[in-house]
């Protein structure tokens, strides 16, 4: 890829832009998201690349297409770092950034949060009457924010066909499905539970047709199958990934060609795979 021609934008303006998309006011107390790594002496972002995970395969793929800006959804730096060497790879991982002048820049629960965000994408599987977060966050004032999905579709489906417009949406071939007691794959769907990632926590003691999460305890998995709950498991990144897709087009209408490149890793991969 060539940026000989590329303007570059200032990393302040597209944090901006980020931040007018999904303030981190929204993520979750527990979580660390923004701006996370910030080179010293600044350049223009030519490049920007859009990851789920920051992998030290995917920060070699960013070095290889001349990144300045990592949007790596899951933040590379979580519970922190009491030092950056080459002995572990998420040290690795910052050091090659630092060294490099790549920022690094987290939205994750920001993004799950917000209206039009990762788990309405998910949830644009489903033909809705209805949507609204399972657990609302009623410390912004943005309506509709919050943690999960609870969708009621205009007519009933069946499981079966459940199945079907998740695979499609998330161009998966398989998912882990575990059928409610008593139901088949016959059995008809009308509401509908969401939560991308992990969903024990969103989902647990919630009512519901069918969950749809990247996946979920064994425990919780059980609790739900008993209390005549069908559960669909995309595995954790595989129910996030696909909104990076979308997000990227939101990045390419704000900036031009000519002024910075949008590239969408393709290095990025759950790391579980069904063989």
């Amino acid at each position: 890829m060539s940026l000989n021609s590329v303007k570059g934008v200032d990393l302040k303006n597209i944090v901006n832009f980020l931040e007018s998309f999904a303030s981190v006011s929204l993520a979750e107390k527990w979580d660390n998201t923004g701006l996370l790594v910030e080179p010293i002496t600044p350049k223009p972002i030519k490049c920007v690349m859009l990851t789920n995970d920051l992998t030290e395969n995917v920060v070699k793929e960013a070095l290889d297409v001349e990144a300045g800006l990592i949007i790596s959804y899951h933040p590379p730096i979580f519970k922190g770092l009491n030092r950056i060497t080459k002995n572990s790879w998420k040290e690795r991982i910052i050091g090659t950034c630092l060294e490099n002048k790549i920022a690094i820049y987290s939205p994750h629960t920001s993004w799950d949060s917000v209206p039009g965000g990762v788990n309405d994408w998910l949830a644009g599987a489903f033909d809705y009457s209805s949507i609204r977060p399972i657990e609302e966050n009623n410390s912004v004032n943005v309506l509709n924010a919050g943690a999960g999905r609870f969708c009621v579709l205009k007519q009933e489906i069946k499981l079966c066909e459940a199945i079907q417009l998740v695979k499609k949406l998330t161009s998966l071939l398989q998912l882990n499905v575990a059928i409610a007691k008593d139901a088949s794959l016959e059995t008809k769907i009308r509401s509908v539970a969401i939560c991308a990632g992990s969903g024990s926590s969103v989902l647990m003691n919630k009512k519901a047709d069918l969950f749809l999460t990247g996946e979920m305890s064994h425990h919780t998995l059980l609790d739900a199958i008993h209390n005549s709950t069908n559960v669909i498991l995309c595995n954790h990144s595989n129910s996030e990934r696909g909104f990076l897709k979308d997000f990227s087009k939101k990045l390419e209408a704000q900036y031009s060609a000519a002024e910075m490149k949008v590239h969408l890793s393709k290095e990025d991969r759950d790391p579980l795979q069904i063989i």
